[in-house]
């Protein structure tokens, strides 16, 4: 598919993507000041004050009829009948897509799309537990919760997820309680994918074992980790890296924050642990080359772009959480972890200042990327060729990564790392 991506676009064309006939490459969608006229005549700076209203008042307009949209949509959740749930998802995966293309609002697009998904899976929990009940299968006499790791962990939910969930619950029911939540899991994750929440490639879900389990066996499967007792440490490590970022979403919450507790004592007690995560952190490859230039694939389908998540954002994304399980930093979004950072010390004013813009551009162009997929625009939302973008965003990108690669030597340096 074309990837091509316009220098610059009129403003218009940057607030209203696709407007005028046909899908917009919204990489190219980037508003730029320069294309203002610097020799305009007193009548034209008029009529260009009084566009630059209108446009305004539009653009207020729309904001007022998306906020009342997905007010009526939020309401209409916790009603919402299983089958129903798909179309309110997309519906307001589509007023994220507007919305970020007139904004361009990371935080803002993060914050709502976690609100709303919670909520859908509060609604699709509910929906599980009646079914069940309903089939003779009460919920046992024991607290459980569902917890949510990955980007969801961290509230940074974007348009495309999928399922990183586990479930914890009490201890005390015995073998009646993990038959049950056996079967809850497995109806959860149908109900879920059918209300438009991808199954996790990786499994991680609580229909895996790994993933599912009471205070107890959740207590005995991570000491087993962090004391090497395991076969496939390399699988247990990456394991504990996900837990990192657990985050409370529905049910009980004291036991959800009696297991994060555990995960995050345990990170810090067993040192040569938070050792490995580091090491491996530091050992993840980055889209720099020669001179410190962004780096490309030389040939293959990709040819003159690269994997802009794997190669730049988690990366930043992991050695920030590195930094921050050390420091005991109970923040689990990446932005606060800076901030929690700075000012304990980790980092200068300049640095995390440095730090915050690259997960805001880097995650931009994901944001980016994803509406390209979503637009059918693109193929995958992966891949980014920084050529095609304007000389100012494409230096943008580049800092952020020579500013990751700056970040993984400050971890080297404290973990004494050989």
């Amino acid at each position: 598919m074309s990837r091509h991506v316009p220098a610059t676009v009129e403003p218009a064309a940057a607030r209203h993507p696709g407007a005028g006939g046909g899908e917009r490459d919204v990489l190219g969608a980037l508003p730029d000041p320069r294309r203002i006229g610097r020799y305009c005549t007193a009548d034209e700076i008029g009529r260009f004050l009084r566009s630059i209203s209108a446009l305004l008042d539009e653009d207020r307009r729309r904001m007022v009829a998306w906020r009342a949209e997905g007010d009526r949509l939020m309401h209409g959740i916790a009603a919402a009948g299983q089958s129903e749930l798909k179309d309110i998802h997309e519906a307001l995966n589509r007023i994220e897509v507007e919305r970020f293309l007139l904004l361009f609002s990371v935080a803002s697009l993060h914050r709502n799309c976690t609100h709303y998904r919670d909520e859908l899976a509060k609604r699709a929990m509910t929906g599980v537990a009646e079914e069940l009940e309903s089939r003779g299968r009460p919920v046992p006499p024991v607290p459980f919760a569902l917890v949510s790791m990955g980007s969801d962990g961290r509230e940074e939910q974007t348009l495309i997820t999928d399922q990183d969930y586990l479930i914890v619950y009490g201890d005390g029911g015995g073998e009646e309680a993990d038959s049950y939540f056996l079967d809850y899991s497995t109806l959860l994750v149908d109900r879920l994918e059918e209300a438009g929440f991808k199954r996790c490639t990786g499994g991680i879900m609580p229909t895996n074992l790994t993933w599912r389990g009471s205070l107890a066996q959740w207590r005995k499967r991570l000491l087993a980790i962090v004391r090497y007792e395991v076969d496939d440490y390399g699988k247990n490590m990456m394991d504990l890296i996900v837990l990192s970022d657990a985050r409370h979403v529905a049910g009980d919450r004291s036991i959800a924050q009696e297991l994060i507790g555990l995960i995050r004592g345990m990170e810090r007690d067993y040192f040569q642990v938070l050792w490995g995560m580091a090491r491996a952190a530091t050992e993840m490859r980055l889209a720099l080359g020669f001179m410190k230039r962004l780096w490309t694939e030389g040939s293959g389908e990709h040819k003159g772009e690269f994997n802009l998540k794997l190669l730049a954002w988690a990366p930043l994304v992991m050695n920030i959480r590195i930094l921050a399980i050390n420091q005991g930093v109970p923040a689990t979004n990446t932005v606060e972890r800076i901030a929690f950072l700075e000012k304990e010390g980790s980092f200068s004013a300049e640095m995390a200042q440095g730090l915050r813009e690259a997960y805001y551009i880097l995650t931009k162009y994901r944001i980016l990327m994803q509406i390209n997929v979503i637009k059918g625009i693109q193929s995958d939302s992966h891949y980014l060729n920084p050529y095609r973008l304007p000389a100012e965003e494409h230096e943008k990108i580049r800092r952020a990564i020579v500013g990751i690669e700056e970040l993984q030597k400050i971890i080297h340096t404290n973990f004494s790392i050989m």
